[in-house]
């Protein structure tokens, strides 16, 4: 009998060590504010931004999504006064630091849209990120499709409105 305890006991550490560490790769990187730009009808292509933070170094490899049929990470910079914005292969993710993906830097371009982007739908995104070790997490994101003009009011501070 003690035998057969001991055999469940282990097999339950097992268990429980294999849900922590399916836990732990999934908590690597995470998503903050996930939104898409509405569009309107006819327009072809997209913009997606969130901020993302890894646990360790790690580096945003490519986005999917199935409303784009070309989806790809792109860096916005002035350079003698001129805007710039082309793919880039990755975007670091240093250990604990949040980097944002906004109109201004770092961005994913949704291209050759399948459909219009309407303003309050959501939008699936699929993010391969892979750490310093070689491992590669995928994350699902919904992102919210926002209009150009709206205003982030979940960052205002409403307390002192009179």
């Amino acid at each position: 009998m003690t035998s057969l305890y001991s055999k469940r006991l282990k097999q339950l550490v097992l268990g429980l060590s294999l849900i922590g560490m399916a836990w732990q790769v999934s908590a690597q990187t995470r998503v903050n504010d996930a939104w898409v730009r509405a569009t309107v009808a006819g327009q072809h292509s997209t913009g997606a931004f969130m901020t993302l933070q890894a646990d360790t170094d790690s580096k945003l490899l490519n986005v999917q999504s199935p409303i784009a049929k070309t989806v790809q990470i792109h860096q916005m910079s002035m350079k003698d006064d001129v805007m710039r914005m082309g793919q880039v292969e990755s975007v670091a993710l240093r250990a604990g630091e949040p980097v944002s993906l906004d109109p201004n830097g770092y961005h994913i371009m949704l291209m050759d849209l399948t459909a219009q982007v309407a303003e309050g739908s959501k939008v699936p995104l699929t993010l391969t990120v892979e750490n310093a070790k070689g491992e590669k997490e995928t994350i699902k994101v919904e992102a919210q499709a926002r209009s150009l003009g709206a205003m982030d009011h979940s960052k205002m501070d409403h307390s002192k409105m009179q």
